[in-house]
């Protein structure tokens, strides 16, 4: 099975040949990311997909973030081109978590840690961070920890 930084060289030259200027874009911006990652220092040279997917969702989070204040610049334009590129981003992207599995995935780490209540919130959080890294994102956790402790307090 080929990794993601294989997938998206490969998918470079798809988007090259179809001349896709805006998915070749973020394709070429990813791959840099990667690079860049592969060979940061104390690393093995390698880049694991779980380092390829936590790359992927910061960027994803960045070219929303950047649209969002597009728009309220009134630069509708711009905003339009990071939406682009943060779909093409999203396709690397495993699909995410449905609330009901998030809640049945954070209630068996609360169950895993003993967790009692609020004050355990940094305990399930940092397993819940590490078992559902690339399903969901941290904000959306969190609330549901904080949800789901506040319940058993």
């Amino acid at each position: 099975m080929e990794t993601l930084f294989e997938q998206i060289n490969n998918d470079i030259k798809t988007a090259m040949l179809a001349r896709e200027k805006v998915t070749l874009e973020a394709l070429r911006g990813i791959k840099k990311e990667f690079l860049e990652a592969k060979t940061a220092k104390g690393g093995d040279g390698t880049l694991h997909d779980d380092q390829a997917l936590k790359i992927l969702q910061k960027m994803l989070k960045q070219r929303k973030e950047s649209a969002q204040i597009y728009k309220e610049q009134n630069r509708a334009d711009l905003a339009e081109n990071e939406m682009a590129e943060a779909a093409v981003i999203e396709r690397y992207l495993p699909a995410p978590m449905t609330d009901a599995e998030l809640e049945a995935a954070v209630s068996a780490i609360i169950a895993q840690v003993g967790a009692a209540g609020p004050q355990d919130m940094g305990k399930v959080m940092g397993l819940a961070s590490k078992q559902l890294a690339g399903k969901a994102e941290g904000r959306v956790i969190s609330e549901k920890v904080k949800a789901l402790l506040a319940a058993k307090a």
